[in-house]
């Protein structure tokens, strides 16, 4: 599943890595656990804020065939 950065903020997870707005997330070989995607998708009670969100999937437009 694809996550985009919907905040700033640095992984403390993932090396200190720093997120911007619009990175996809995770960056790299580093595997979030559900746990962490959890955290990172929930407004975080000190910040006030959510830091990713689910990644919307292009629907899949079925071709029309002209005979």
């Amino acid at each position: 599943m694809a996550y985009e950065v919907i905040n700033k903020f640095i992984d403390s997870e993932d090396n200190n890595t720093l997120y911007n707005v619009g990175d996809k997330y995770p960056k790299g070989d580093f595997k979030p656990t559900k746990k962490r995607i959890d955290e990172l998708s929930k407004v975080h009670p000190k910040y006030k804020v959510a830091f990713v969100k689910e990644k919307e999937q292009p629907k899949d437009k079925k071709k029309s065939t002209k005979e």
